[in-house]
């Protein structure tokens, strides 16, 4: 493994991914700049995940593994690590199912940015919530989606409780930003 793919997996204070998405990174030579967005993505599903433990019912270590490999298509598809494209998600996958994933973990890297589906899971809108907030970007439509899940009868308490936690989670994003642009897009 390049010593900056290992500083970006192992550097600063977010949360480590887990062991099966460095596996894959270090197997396919990930960009810094992947894994770092990766990791930065992850730690915040993590908190978010944190935050919603008990008001929602998900599947956490999907999310997590989802948000750790999310962009992992982007391995096959670099030029969409500085500009825009979606040819990553069916690449990311293609990629997990051939590398053995079964197809609910690999569906976590097609589906991330696919919320508006009508079959898309919970832990598909939070892998997606997650790859937004970390930038502090706010998302009306998708919020909505999470708050309609969270909502039962008070839709009201229920968009409080996201929107505090979404503003916390936005508060560190300068940091994040910083900490993936300390890592270059190239090896």
């Amino acid at each position: 493994m390049s010593r900056r793919l290992t500083a970006a997996l192992t550097d600063g204070d977010l949360a480590p991914l887990p062991a099966a998405a460095v596996a894959h990174l270090e197997v396919l030579h990930a960009p810094p700049r992947l894994a770092a967005h990766l990791r930065a993505v992850h730690d915040v599903a993590h908190r978010l995940t944190d935050g919603l433990a008990g008001q929602l019912a998900f599947d956490r270590e999907l999310v997590l593994f989802g948000a750790a490999v999310h962009d992992i298509g982007k391995v096959r598809h670099p030029q969409e690590l500085s500009g825009p494209g979606h040819a990553h998600e069916p690449a990311g996958y293609a990629l997990l199912l051939e590398r053995g994933e079964p197809e609910p973990r690999a569906r976590t890297a097609r589906d991330h940015a696919s919320w508006t589906r009508p079959d898309i899971r919970t832990e598909d809108l939070l892998i997606a919530l997650a790859d937004k907030i970390w930038k502090a970007k706010r998302v009306p439509d998708l919020e909505d989606l999470l708050i309609d899940r969270l909502a039962g009868a008070d839709r009201w308490s229920a968009f409080l409780r996201l929107d505090d936690l979404l503003q916390d989670l936005a508060d560190d994003a300068d940091a994040r930003l910083a900490f993936q642009s300390a890592h270059p897009i190239a090896h």
